[in-house]
């Protein structure tokens, strides 16, 4: 085991400097929620979502860029304390699956069994869908194509080949930067809000969900194409870090694609051919 002896220390694992990074983070992900609620119910303007988002992403910024110190300058990330991190991003995946899951637990108890007080139909009558091959069709290429790209980039990394890699990172920054675009539009678009049926709320808390992964996973993927571009040669710990990111944001991705596009599928498919003969 690569041990890490640092100030007497004769284990091989990361004691963390002190850092203000948690407590601000907490702090700007509890205003961005209070904000975002008070937004959504016309207690607060879109000022306190927009600045605590752009709070929360520079300290995740900042706080990142410590971690990449301690790992690629510091030689903090000993085997053992990557062992770890893998435990810690396959945990991560199994509470993703089952958050997920919730949401369209929801949506497809209440299709197939369509309560009365929704007109005992899927969807609401008051409710006006929206088709598959609109924006949501545009919305499915592009994240099949950063997917490509993201497996092009892992395959360019593992060959060696940093200025490839960096490049193909950069192009799934972009097509993310796109989708993020469009699902904007989308919601702009949408004749309905979240309040207006269970279809509603399942639609707009699965998508919104979605689109903060993708947010999330673009900021992921910005700090190693800065870290990448930035060190000439590669070692251990930062082809581990970027390996690590491509595969598990890349797996969060397509998944959540493929569960977003069956919920409009069959939602689709549903109201046109199995609910239509109760109308």
């Amino acid at each position: 085991m690569n041990k890490k002896i640092t100030n007497n220390q004769l284990h091989s694992f990361h004691l963390v400097d002190p850092s203000p990074w948690p407590i601000l983070t907490a702090f700007s992900a509890f205003l961005l929620t209070f904000g975002t609620a008070g937004y959504m119910h016309g207690y607060a303007t879109s000022f306190i979502v927009k600045y605590s988002l752009a709070l929360t992403t520079y300290i995740a910024a900042c706080w990142w860029r410590d971690v990449l110190r301690e790992s690629t300058f510091e030689g903090q990330h000993t085997s053992a304390v990557q062992a770890g991190l893998r435990l810690g991003m396959l945990l991560f995946i199994t509470t993703e699956v089952m958050f997920f899951f919730a949401f369209f637990w929801a949506f497809f108890h209440s299709s197939f069994n369509a309560d009365t007080g929704i007109g005992g139909t899927w969807p609401p009558f008051e409710v006006a869908i929206i088709g598959p091959w609109g924006l949501p069709f545009v919305n499915s290429l592009i994240l099949v194509t950063s997917g490509a790209a993201v497996t092009a980039a892992h395959h360019f990394l593992i060959n060696g080949n940093r200025q490839h890699t960096a490049d193909f990172l950069a192009l799934t920054i972009s097509l993310a930067i796109g989708f993020l675009y469009y699902q904007s539009s989308e919601y702009r678009l949408l004749p309905f809000n979240i309040s207006d049926s269970i279809y509603a709320a399942c639609f707009y808390i699965t998508t919104g969900f979605h689109g903060f992964h993708v947010f999330i996973g673009t900021c992921f993927f910005s700090c190693n194409v800065i870290s990448n571009r930035k060190r000439k040669k590669s070692n251990k710990s930062s082809s581990y870090r970027i390996r690590v990111s491509y595969i598990i944001l890349a797996f969060c991705r397509r998944c959540m694609a493929i569960f977003i596009h069956c919920h409009l599928l069959v939602g689709l498919l549903i109201s046109q051919q199995v609910f239509k003969k109760s109308i």
